[in-house]
């Protein structure tokens, strides 16, 4: 029988998911989350796709590690948690291009992609969406760039390392980059607090309203003040009575 499972890489522990699914087979949870962690060191920091085969008859299993996705590869690459919930404003990253080659090769064997290149522009799309720039260029412009055989020179060779200029000029320009959208963010939440401010300051400054406890005023005529309605009679009224005796 097989179960498979995704795990973070070196750091599967036991809970709900994984007794749920392994608990009825009588195996042993201990030895199957040691071994499990083992053979995925390697992707420490990453969640991990595993299939464990076991065989309900002798209660023997074996692990197989499968390649995390493509999204968690360039995640780690940049050394985040989480892709940008507004990738076309906010960037979470600046990879070099060398690096997205690396990705597509060692995901090209479960890639639906009949090359090098093909998986390349798969990984390049991939960033797209997670909000990651490539180069210092916007992911959409490099799937352009490969179309016009900007990028063949590296695609042939198989480029997998940038030059530690590159790197260095990758560094600096998404510095400027984070500062600029941090600044913005910054902007925008005060302008948010000042807007819920001014709708505070507007309802309780509405025509009409009146304080917590206050007695609502009685129609008055033009031009003349409201008169409270206090719920006693009238004094000219008691004026009147007053007269007849």
């Amino acid at each position: 029988m097989k179960v498979k499972l995704i795990v973070e890489g070196g750091a599967m522990k036991p809970g709900p998911v994984v007794s749920q699914q392994l608990g009825p087979l009588g195996i042993n949870l201990g030895k199957v989350i040691g071994d499990v962690n083992t053979a995925t060191q390697g992707f420490k920091g990453m969640n991990v796709p595993v299939e464990i085969d076991v065989d309900p008859k002798t209660k023997s299993f074996s692990v197989k590690v499968f390649s995390p996705s493509v999204a968690e590869l360039i995640k780690k690459e940049l050394s985040v948690e989480k892709g940008s919930g507004a990738p076309n404003n906010v960037k979470i990253g600046d990879i070099a291009f060398e690096r997205i080659v690396n990705i597509a090769k060692t995901k090209l064997p479960s890639l639906l992609a009949k090359d090098l290149r093909a998986a390349i522009k798969l990984v390049v799309g991939t960033c797209v969406s997670l909000g990651v720039l490539i180069d210092n260029k916007e992911a959409k412009e490099i799937e352009k760039d490969i179309d016009k055989g900007v990028y063949d020179k590296e695609i042939k060779e198989e480029k997998t390392d940038p030059s530690a200029e590159k790197k260095k000029q990758i560094e600096e320009f998404f510095a400027i980059v984070k500062d600029k959208q941090e600044k913005a963010a910054k902007v925008a939440a005060e302008a948010k607090a000042a807007e819920e401010a001014a709708k505070v300051a507007a309802a309780t400054a509405a025509p009409g309203t009146a304080p917590p406890g206050a007695t609502p005023a009685a129609a008055a005529a033009p031009g003349q003040p409201a008169v409270p309605v206090t719920g006693k009679t009238a004094p000219a009224k008691e004026e009147k009575k007053e007269k007849k005796k």
